[in-house]
């Protein structure tokens, strides 16, 4: 049952970014989480791509099924098929499991706190804070800046002297999707040398 599955899946952030400094989880972490607690239950996970307002993003949906049970979760992200130290397949499936990531994590109510008993100093836990959504336009913008650093120590000072003003103008929602866009970049750019 999938309630069961929320209460019991623990897929804790077991990567680390050390470009901007936090741990994160992937897809493939959520998944393998996922898997020995599912029985004869299933899941999937599917793309379409789309277009709204000159953006094309890719729509993941992840759905769970258990005999009569259905349930699906959708999320999108952005692709850039331009991105500098990508191609354009890249760039698509960079997307691709962004978005995959987010419409698993909406399905089995994954949050941004940490496992309890890995964290416990016996002091209230305070609850995380609920981002708005980001305007796709801008964000397209963002992205674009960063795109212009042609390798991984210039990206890193382009998004140290656009941090405040991304914040600023848009908000700590769009500062943590360009943080998670540079994550991306500095790896594509590692990997180009």
């Amino acid at each position: 049952m999938l309630s069961d599955i929320q209460r019991e899946l623990n897929a804790p952030k077991g990567q680390y970014n050390n470009f901007g400094k936090y741990h994160y989880r992937s897809c493939e972490d959520i998944l393998t989480a996922l898997k020995p607690l599912l029985g004869t239950a299933t899941v999937t996970l599917s793309d379409e791509i789309k277009e709204a307002g000159g953006i094309v993003y890719v729509e993941a949906t992840a759905t769970y099924k258990d005999g009569d049970e259905a349930v699906s979760v959708t999320a999108q992200a952005g692709i850039d098929p331009n991105r500098k130290g990508m191609d354009v397949a890249q760039s698509f499936g960079s997307s691709s499991s962004y978005a995959r990531k987010y419409a698993l994590s909406g399905l089995f109510c994954i949050d941004d706190t940490r496992d309890a008993d890995a964290t416990n100093n016996h002091k209230p836990q305070v609850e995380s804070k609920k981002l708005p959504p980001v305007n796709a336009e801008n964000l397209k913008g963002w992205m674009d800046l960063m795109d212009q650093a042609v390798n991984y120590e210039e990206l890193q000072q382009v998004f140290k002297e656009q941090k405040d003003n991304i914040l600023a103008q848009d908000g700590e929602g769009m500062v943590l999707a360009i943080t998670d866009y540079c994550r991306g970049r500095a790896k594509d750019l590692k990997e180009a040398r």
